[in-house]
């Protein structure tokens, strides 16, 4: 019986996946600046379409963000990539991720043998994914700060007639 090491590389985690995160309570405005280019225009005009659509409390802007599946032990061949731009919705405590609304693409792969149905399953996994991950990013954080910015903007809601954000 034969075993094979190869100890000099470590493997990649199965799933890698990097994201910029905006709670999207924490936005004050949301016009672009005057000098912003198309590109940074339309991330603004997304961003206002996601909290006009979800709304600002427990909701997570993600951008900037890739996610890929390492399907073999050798990234030069087998590894699929994702680019993912959505959001993320979190319990009322903003302890844990309960779904994720997010538009994936396929951004590249290495595997000579994948099928579009194979991308269609992919692209619905990152979803699934990305809750995984973001649960562990809020894991990162300070549970106890948490506690404490969720009493005081409860506190400015109330001192505000129940209302809080985009001068509302």
């Amino acid at each position: 019986m034969s075993e094979h090491s190869n100890r000099a590389e470590p493997s990649p985690r199965p799933v890698d996946i990097v994201f910029d995160c905006v709670p999207l309570r924490t936005l004050a405005r949301l016009d672009a600046p005057l000098d912003a280019s198309p590109g940074l225009v339309a991330k603004y005009a997304r961003i206002k379409a996601a909290i006009i659509e979800h709304g600002a409390y427990n909701t997570y802007y993600l951008h900037n963000a890739h996610c890929r599946f390492f399907v073999t032990n050798d990234p030069m061949n087998g590894m699929i990539a994702f680019r993912f731009e959505g959001v993320v919705f979190t319990d009322d405590s903003d302890s844990k991720a309960r779904h994720a609304t997010l538009r994936v693409t396929l951004d590249k792969e290495t595997c000579s043998w994948l099928e579009q149905h194979v991308v269609k399953w992919f692209e619905e996994t990152v979803s699934q994914a990305v809750i995984i991950e973001f649960d562990r990013y809020i894991g990162t954080g300070d549970p106890e700060q948490t506690r404490q910015r969720m009493l005081r903007m409860e506190k400015a809601i109330e001192d505000q007639g129940g209302f809080v954000g985009m001068h509302l």
